[in-house]
């Protein structure tokens, strides 16, 4: 170990977390967490909702969040990327961001990440559209763990492990479908929609079992404003409204809920953090997107607003002044699209850029080894397919959405991933002007020291 070399002092760090990690997986056996009554650290109730630039800093934490509605809220920051656009300026904070380069590579880290953060955090795995209807299911692998999404003929959605009871064996198939129960195909083992177990094959000579203590493992699951959200650890508690603190609003005055799912992409690239870096900044927007995203949005030109871990990230069009000269100034915050956009971040993985022709959702999952990630790349909009045409120029938009994400973030994201694996250099720096960054590895880091009394990260 160098002892100046900041990669090699993040090992102990990454280590004592991984061992927290492993005593608090033996407690959930016995009992919650002794120390805090409950098994996960999770963010406290303070939230950074509006992070400013100088110029601005005091008038709007003079307004307050609870003064304001949803729309005035999004007026004052069309106002302020309005200001960025005229006078060449970005959302700023007062330092740069080291962060070691084996993060990106190192494997106890991964692992952390996957057991401290994944494991234990909402995660966004399906949407209301993908699920319409009573018996739908969907039924996928997130990081190796087996999980079954349901509707039941009441309506409320449950998710489990999909893993029976008998020898674990996946009661569901990989992919979407309908029924009313589940059956294992290895020996036939039946269970309801609600995970009871209902029937076992055979059963006069398989002997006596408690059939009402062996149904599905239950994962904790809820559905709000059109998306589902499921933690990865049973019994874990899941607190949607403390974790997102009043960011939920947003898809919820969307009307995300009654929107049509047309479809996913698949792509492969670095390691999930690398990928997700370049969702949180506009700083390349006009060396790597020059002819895709540069000719509507001006590069390192950004706004960046926190609900606890999560973030809002605006950026102004070339064309906000002309967008917005003719609308009345308490109507701004309802033009999104036209003068300006948001992408939406949901720590630690999605990504989320809603568009009038069709929005896409990155879900960002760690792949089998810290140099890769597999990202599905969700799109849904507000109206049905209409017809056949219809549908082949969605086909289209997500092929065209799908190569620009892969052709020109991706590809680069490798050959930063060979980069950092060189070992040319002990970190990588994080500018002002990257705060989204910044926040998201504070964040990371704060829950990998898996300490819930540190002061959360602010914007």
């Amino acid at each position: 170990m160098k002892p100046d070399c900041p990669c090699c002092a993040l090992r102990p760090t990454v280590q004592k977390a991984r061992e927290r990690s492993k005593r608090r997986l033996l407690q959930r056996r016995s009992g919650l967490d002794k120390r805090s009554g409950r098994y996960f650290p999770w963010p406290s109730n303070s939230s950074s909702l509006f992070g400013i630039g100088v110029s601005h800093r005091i008038a709007l934490n003079q307004i307050g969040r609870t003064a304001l509605d949803r729309v005035q809220r999004l007026g004052d920051v069309a106002e302020i990327m309005l200001d960025y656009v005229e006078n060449k300026k970005t959302f700023m904070t007062d330092k740069t961001l080291k962060v070691p380069s084996n993060s990106y590579t190192d494997k106890d880290q991964f692992d952390a990440e996957i057991e401290l953060i994944f494991k234990r955090v909402p995660l966004l795995l399906a949407f209301t559209a993908e699920l319409p209807n009573p018996g739908d299911y969907k039924a996928m692998d997130a990081m190796g763990v087996p999980v079954l999404i349901n509707r039941d003929k009441q309506g409320q959605v449950r998710a489990f492990l999909n893993v029976c009871s008998h020898r674990g064996a996946p009661v569901a198939d990989q992919g979407k479908g309908n029924c009313s129960r589940f059956t294992c195909k290895y020996h036939a083992w039946t269970y309801g929609a609600d995970g009871r177990l209902l029937g076992i094959s055979e059963a006069s000579t398989f002997g006596e079992v408690d059939k009402s203590q062996m149904g599905l493992r239950v994962l904790p699951c809820e559905e709000r404003a059109g998306m589902i959200f499921v933690c990865l650890t049973p019994n874990a508690p899941m607190d949607l409204d403390r974790y997102f603190r009043g960011y939920l609003e947003d898809f919820e005055a969307l009307d995300f809920a009654n929107w049509t799912y047309l479809g996913n992409r698949t792509i492969e690239g670095a390691n999930w953090k690398i990928a997700f870096d370049g969702y949180l900044e506009g700083y390349h927007f006009q060396s790597l997107h020059p002819e895709t995203i540069f000719p509507r949005t001006p590069s390192n030109t950004m706004h960046y607003e926190g609900f606890g871990p999560n973030m809002r990230i605006g950026f102004p069009q070339h064309s906000i002044a002309d967008q917005l000269k003719d609308v009345p100034r308490e109507k701004w915050g309802e033009c999104e699209n036209n003068g300006y956009d948001f992408v939406r971040i949901f720590f630690p993985n999605v990504s989320i850029f809603v568009a009038p022709e069709i929005t896409q959702i990155a879900q960002l999952f760690p792949g089998p080894t810290p140099d890769r990630n597999r990202t599905v790349l969700n799109y849904l909009r507000r109206e049905p397919v209409k017809d056949e045409a219809d549908r082949e120029k969605v086909e289209a938009a997500m092929n065209f959405f799908r190569d620009v994400t892969y052709e020109e973030d991706y590809v680069i994201g490798l050959e930063i991933q060979k980069g950092l694996e060189s070992g040319a250099h002990d970190d990588i720096t994080f500018g002002r002007n990257e705060r989204g960054n910044q926040f998201f590895h504070e964040w990371l880091n704060w829950y990998l020291e898996d300490d819930e009394t540190l002061p959360e990260p602010q914007m």
